[in-house]
């Protein structure tokens, strides 16, 4: 069989590149949800799948910081940047950013009763003379205060360590909803 053809998966035995395996889903009714399994060693690039997380008791917004201690403690130290372009009501646009920010960017927000729904990529946990990258994609809606929130963007924790763990957490209210671990096979 010609080599091209191996590369496509037609011999037996050849890795199936690019293959999404669940490594964890939790239920959320807290302030916060950690993930401290990672299998950082197995899986370069990881992603994170939230569904239908919303607020009880108030608007509120849902961000996210890195360990490199399992999850003993969390990094919020000013290593963390990003960028992030929002749309919102009626087309509104904007753009946000930050260097030296204490934690990473608001992954949801202002979304009372209302399910929110996104991803977030991150690429190099388990290298330690990398710097650990994001991308995101959202979405979600305020019937309430007639707002929509579409943003997406990528950003950076810059400390080139083994990042293990990773935590979502809210400013003050309980989220319920469902977030998703999942690593991406390379091998």
């Amino acid at each position: 069989m010609p080599l091209g053809a191996a590369r496509f998966g037609l011999l037996g035995g050849v890795a199936d590149l690019g293959k999404l395996e669940l490594i964890e889903t939790q239920t959320v009714s807290a302030t916060s949800v950690e993930f401290t399994d990672l299998q950082e060693s197995t899986y370069n690039v990881h992603l994170f799948v939230w569904n239908g997380i919303e607020w009880t008791g108030g608007n509120d917004t849902m961000s996210m910081r890195v360990s490199n201690d399992n999850g003993s403690t969390y990094e919020s130290t000013a290593n963390y940047s990003y960028g992030v372009q929002l749309n919102g009501v009626s087309g509104n646009t904007s753009e946000s950013k930050r260097n030296g920010h204490t934690s990473y960017d608001r992954l949801a927000q202002q979304l009372q009763n209302v399910p929110h729904n996104g991803y977030l990529y991150m690429y190099n946990a388990g290298n330690s003379s990398k710097y650990t990258f994001f991308t995101q994609h959202l979405n979600g809606s305020s019937i309430t205060a007639n707002y929509y929130d579409f943003r997406f963007g990528g950003g950076v924790y810059s400390v080139a360590e083994t990042v293990n763990a990773i935590k979502f957490f809210t400013g003050t209210y309980s989220m319920t909803g469902t977030i998703s671990l999942y690593g991406i096979a390379e091998s």
